[in-house]
């Protein structure tokens, strides 16, 4: 999913790799947390952490955040509206076990 920016990437191979697993030192975040995501949808989630993590290109979307665990985020990056679609349908049937995935998180036990 990180291949859009092989050839001019801010992020190591290993980041990338990372990016793939269910469990990753990255965020220390499980994509299973609720029960198995499926892969046409993860592969969305997945993506959209190589953009984060990878895209030279997110400069004038990087907003200061005032979270113990983050310093910045992106914010109203634009997005193509086919790929928003696609991601609705490929994860429409997908279930999560939290309202808002940036908080409220008990990260006490890792």
């Amino acid at each position: 999913q990180c291949a859009l920016w092989k050839e001019n990437a801010c992020c190591t191979a290993n980041t990338s790799e990372e990016a793939h697993l269910d469990q990753s030192y990255l965020y220390s975040f499980n994509w299973d947390h609720c029960g198995v995501m499926p892969e046409k949808c993860k592969r969305h989630f997945i993506q959209d952490t190589c953009l984060y993590e990878c895209s030279p290109n997110l400069g004038p979307w990087i907003d200061q955040a005032e979270n113990s665990w983050r310093k910045e985020r992106v914010l109203h990056v634009p997005l193509c509206r086919e790929d928003c679609e696609q991601w609705w349908e490929d994860c429409q049937d997908a279930v999560t076990c939290k309202v808002n995935w940036h908080k409220g998180w008990n990260w006490t036990t890792g």
